[in-house]
């Protein structure tokens, strides 16, 4: 038996957002937008109260996950998503939308 808390990460199109939860309640997010068939990541939040647990990376490498299941891209404007795809190179090239013929 353990006292871990169960979190979550999901998909909200509703919301145009992945969100987190910890033991069912919404931990965090990471909105975006679809451009061109590609997630659009534009903010990354963790609620204050849930800061420093590690949500945030689990968000981010979830929600990546999620995208690359999908055979998505990813355009990171978001800092905190774009600041974990660059720690995490090469893992996340493949997820990267060429914009240089942009």
């Amino acid at each position: 038996m353990t006292d871990e808390p169960q979190v979550t990460v999901a998909d909200n199109p509703e919301e145009s957002r992945f969100e987190v939860s910890v033991d069912g309640t919404l931990a965090g997010f990471a909105a975006y937008e679809i451009d061109s068939g590609s997630v659009v990541f534009v903010h990354t939040e963790v609620f204050e109260e849930y800061g420093g647990q590690g949500l945030a990376g689990r968000l981010a490498k979830e929600a990546l996950g999620m995208v690359r299941e999908a055979g998505g891209t990813i355009v990171p404007m978001c800092p905190y998503i774009r600041s974990y795809v660059e720690k995490h190179t090469p893992e996340y090239d493949d997820l990267l939308r060429d914009t240089s013929t942009a």
